[in-house]
């Protein structure tokens, strides 16, 4: 006789959401479940031209052939859940992967054995939106990824099993977020058996040595050399590389800073900055006023000895 397949709802928005979705699509048979739903954001206007797109795991979903909820309350959320499992013979498994809004303790309570999480830091640290550029931000020397029990409280809820990793210091946020995006998907299918079969008992973290990040903000960006050493501001670029970036006026223009790195030397023909407690930045490539990518040496050359002359 074959056993019934246990089906999971998968919540989940963004690009980090995607690596997970497309890889329980591509084990499901094998795990012993099947995706009986996607719940995600709706469309959002984005862009100039406020165009109105569709999260990433709407459009794999759809590819698919998988029903998606877009809710837009808590309300919504309770009447997509109840939709969607009506007909089942249990309560279905959640997932959720950087779905982007709190579940309060009434929808979790629809799932069995709960909504599963995987979240990108060795929780209890950095709970929160922003564990990865926090991470680079602070120079951390190692970072991972956690699979827990979500609970009502923000990813404060028992831990399944986590990966560590060593950071190398070249990391910048959006390579690091698809790293443990793909090595959190690879460990969410190595716990899922267990967590089934009840196997599995997940260890409650120590609200103790918890530790939070915050959602990111454009006014993070700018940044004051004379404030921020060298090492800081090639930190900040690695970790705000694709938001919310990093901003400087250089010889009164604007610019954004791409490649950076901290350097012992000058170098003439380079362009160098010089940071806090004199420590020196060695500019690779930038956005300058124009809004083109281009190398620090060119725009040395383009602005900065212009005015000179």
């Amino acid at each position: 006789m074959n056993k019934t397949l246990k089906t999971v709802l998968f919540f989940g928005t963004d690009d980090f959401s995607a690596i997970s979705l497309r890889t329980l699509i591509a084990q499901a048979p094998s795990l012993g479940v099947i995706i009986g739903g996607v719940i995600t954001k709706p469309d959002a206007r984005k862009g100039r031209g406020r165009t109105l797109e569709a999260p990433i795991v709407k459009t794999i979903a759809e590819a698919a052939d998988i029903p998606v909820f877009q809710p837009s309350s808590s309300d919504e959320l309770m009447e997509a859940i109840l939709k969607s499992s009506e007909e089942l013979p249990e309560k279905p498994l959640g997932v959720l992967v950087s779905y982007g809004r709190i579940i309060p303790q009434r929808v979790i309570d629809l799932f069995e054995p709960g909504i599963i999480n995987v979240h990108p830091s060795l929780l209890p640290l950095y709970r929160g939106p922003s564990p990865v550029e926090t991470a680079i931000w602070n120079g951390d020397a190692q970072t991972g990824v956690s699979i827990m029990q979500l609970s009502a409280a923000m990813d404060a809820g028992p831990v399944y099993a986590q990966e560590t990793i060593q950071l190398t210091g070249k990391e910048t946020g959006p390579a690091l977020l698809q790293d443990l995006g793909e090595r959190g998907a690879a460990l969410l299918c190595d716990t899922l058996p267990g967590i089934l079969e009840g196997t599995l008992t997940p260890t409650p973290q120590d609200d103790t040595a918890a530790t939070y990040c915050h959602l990111l903000a454009k006014e993070q960006a700018t940044l004051d050399p004379t404030q921020n050493t060298a090492e800081e501001i090639d930190r900040h670029v690695r970790a705000f590389l694709d938001f919310p970036k990093t901003k400087l006026i250089i010889s009164g223009q604007p610019i954004v800073l791409r490649k950076v790195h901290p350097t012992a030397t000058e170098d003439h023909n380079a362009l160098i900055l010089t940071c806090k407690d004199n420590t020196l930045l060695c500019v690779k490539e930038l956005i300058g006023p124009s809004g083109k990518q281009m190398s620090g040496e060119a725009f040395k050359n383009g602005y900065i000895k212009k005015e000179t002359h």
